[in-house]
């Protein structure tokens, strides 16, 4: 896995914070300085942490569970969508609903519910109903695939979160803590990095600096994917190469046998030999 370009970073205006008055005095370890009120980042430290988080989620991946991405803010969500969705993992980028992590088992019958609206809509079940059903059935599976479409696959509770604005999605990242579930975030001047596991310090306000850490972040998750398909083929073929060795072995086998047979009967032959020459032996001595 590459280290995170300090230069990459500055030209996304990774560095930028937010106003002096507005800071969270939690956050100063990872402020470089101020300048015409307003604080910015240490890269130097932001490329640090970033390479440690991408880390943990490589590895994450690797195992083959998930990462729920969480960004509702407007100019994160077209990009977390984009992003995410080309590694696979689940994201929200509409509304947060409450209990979507603590409340687990309900949110899995909310997601159910559009499969078993789907399904009556193939096997024609859905055109005995009226048209104001209809309409009202429609509406609500809408409004399902808006909040919930992108967590279709999440079965199970995620391995970890990754949060884009900490503020914004405060509620997200407290359910995470309840559960004990690791929380990484991109973190920017103004918000309190107590309960994130994973802090990366960052603008998480421009566009582009969204999308420099996303690309970051999901380049690791994507390599620790391939990393798990290449080991699960390996797997494989090492499984089908000792189910066939006991074939292959047989004949081997077999001759090692015989040989040891052959070798045998040919010692056993020697030691009759010699107790059949021995009398003769003693008959020659006392003609003598």
């Amino acid at each position: 896995m590459s280290r995170t370009d300090f230069n990459t970073l500055l030209e996304a205006g990774v560095h930028f914070g937010h106003l002096k008055r507005k800071w969270n005095p939690k956050m100063a370890p990872y402020i470089f300085m101020e300048k015409n009120g307003i604080h910015i980042i240490d890269l130097h430290k932001t490329a640090l942490k970033l390479d440690e988080a991408s880390a943990a989620l490589k590895q994450i991946a690797k195992s083959g569970r998930r990462v729920l991405f969480v960004a509702t803010k407007k100019q994160a969500k077209e990009i977390v969508a984009e992003k995410v969705a080309s590694v696979g993992m689940p994201y929200v980028t509409e509304r947060w609903a409450g209990g979507m992590l603590t409340n687990f088992p309900t949110i899995r019958k909310a997601v159910k519910k559009m499969a078993t609206i789907d399904k009556m809509t193939n096997d024609g079940t859905f055109d005995n109903f009226s048209k104001r059903e209809k309409l009202q059935i429609a509406r609500q599976r809408a409004k399902l695939e808006k909040n919930l479409g992108s967590i279709v696959d999440l079965t199970r509770l995620p391995a970890a979160l990754f949060v884009v604005d900490v503020q914004k999605e405060a509620n997200a990242v407290r359910e995470a803590k309840r559960l004990s579930i690791p929380v990484f975030a991109m973190v920017d001047t103004c918000c309190d990095p107590t309960d994130i596991d994973y802090v990366i310090p960052a603008n998480d306000d421009a566009v582009k600096s969204i999308a420099v850490i996303l690309d970051t972040v999901c380049a690791a998750i994507a390599e620790g994917v391939e990393e798990r398909k290449l080991e699960k083929e390996k797997e494989a073929q090492e499984a089908e190469a000792a189910t066939e060795a006991p074939k292959t072995a047989k004949p081997r086998i077999k001759k090692a046998v015989k040989a040891a047979i052959d070798a045998e009967e040919a010692v056993v032959a020697d030691v009759v030999a010699a107790v059949e020459a021995e009398p003769a032996a003693e008959t020659a001595e006392d003609a003598e």
